[in-house]
């Protein structure tokens, strides 16, 4: 049997962290999704044993607990939609079906008094999530909440499309799609509810920041396909992730392993221009726009201190031979663009060069 292509130990300079209440956090969390039935009961045990609750623990570690717990409990949200409906479940591979049920779970996000889904434990939970928003968040950060919620049903229902067919897209369009359909852009407005603050629309909208916010996202999805290639190849069904777009003949046609090494070096060239940008609108930023920095470092180094650790990606039964470290220094920091026209456009913003560190 040939061997198993390895991921190696991903460049992050950044600082790990975990809130200090992570455990009644997680606890609670599996409290959550039983009590409003998230998924399937095989699904739910599943969803549960994955310690989600950690994973919000470490994108805000020092966010305000009530803010930490509703984030972990949106996230647990977010998989029983992704695995239950889109990829175990028959919507999955009916586009037009799975547009219509999100469209009305949108509407419930929208607003929750709608007598719309009543008997869908998916929906309840969505009620609940949206009234504790409601607590937390002002009217703007609702709003953006629900748009990015709409952001990511739309790319789910664009890789439906792809799973019905079976085909694969190519890397620009796959890109394009899970910026949205990891779900990253969802959290955001979580960041500014955790720390008490709304970043004001001058500074969020600018292209900068914006891009900066993509670029997080870039990094946070390339490494979970990394993270999940060895449980999706394995499940004998249809799957979509960065390694299977750069390995299929109609496109790159690469070999298992020039696939993890291509797409490591994208991540790691994506990550160097981010600490480059964020650096430099640190310096320029008022004390909000350094918060939320800060948190975009915490998003995506939380996300690959949970993707090496939770059981969701490896198992004692079934180990993925994934990295237990991570490396100070990366594989590609050159400074030209990537071949991909849907980002490239990063590498027109007039970010200084230098050596990348943790600002």
């Amino acid at each position: 049997m040939d061997r198993e292509p390895t991921i190696p130990p991903l460049f992050s300079p950044l600082a790990p962290a975990i809130h200090a209440r992570h455990e009644i956090v997680n606890k609670q969390t599996a409290l959550w999704a039983n009590a409003f039935e998230i998924g399937s009961p095989e699904l739910r045990d599943r969803l549960v044993d994955h310690d989600i609750g950690t994973f919000a623990a470490r994108i805000l570690p020092e966010g305000r607990e009530e803010v930490v717990q509703l984030t972990a409990d949106f996230i647990v949200w977010l998989f029983g939609v992704d695995d239950g409906h889109c990829e175990e479940g028959a919507l999955g591979t009916r586009p037009h079906e799975l547009l219509g049920e999100l469209s009305r779970m949108l509407r419930v996000a929208e607003n929750p008094q709608v007598p719309m889904l009543l008997d869908d434990p998916l929906a309840a939970g969505l009620r609940d999530l949206r009234r504790r928003i409601d607590v937390h968040a002002t009217p703007g950060q609702a709003t953006r909440w629900v748009e990015a919620l709409r952001q990511y049903f739309t790319s789910v229902v664009w890789e439906a499309g792809h799973r019905s067919r079976g085909t694969v897209p190519d890397l620009n369009d796959y890109t394009l799609m899970r910026l949205y359909d990891g779900a990253t852009s969802v959290i955001l407005p979580l960041l500014e509810m955790a720390y008490g603050y709304d970043l004001h629309p001058g500074e969020r909208d600018r292209t900068p920041v914006r891009a900066a916010a993509e670029m997080a996202f870039f990094v946070i999805t390339w490494d979970n396909d990394l993270f999940s290639h060895h449980k999706e190849s394995r499940s004998g069904k249809y799957f979509l992730n960065v390694l299977r777009v750069l390995q299929d003949p109609a496109h790159h046609g690469l070999a298992p392993q020039e696939a993890i090494t291509t797409a490591v070096a994208q991540r790691d060239r994506v990550l160097c221009l981010y600490l480059r940008l964020r650096r430099q609108l640190a310096a320029e930023g008022t004390p909000q726009l350094r918060q939320y920095l800060h948190s975009l470092d915490a998003f995506v180094r939380g996300a690959q201190d949970w993707g090496i650790s939770s059981v969701r990606y490896t198992r004692p039964d079934d180990p993925a031979g994934l990295p237990t470290t991570f490396s100070d220094t990366p594989t590609d920091d050159r400074t030209t663009p990537l071949e991909i026209p849907s980002v490239a456009w990063w590498w027109d913003l007039p970010v200084p060069s230098g050596t990348v560190r943790t600002a």
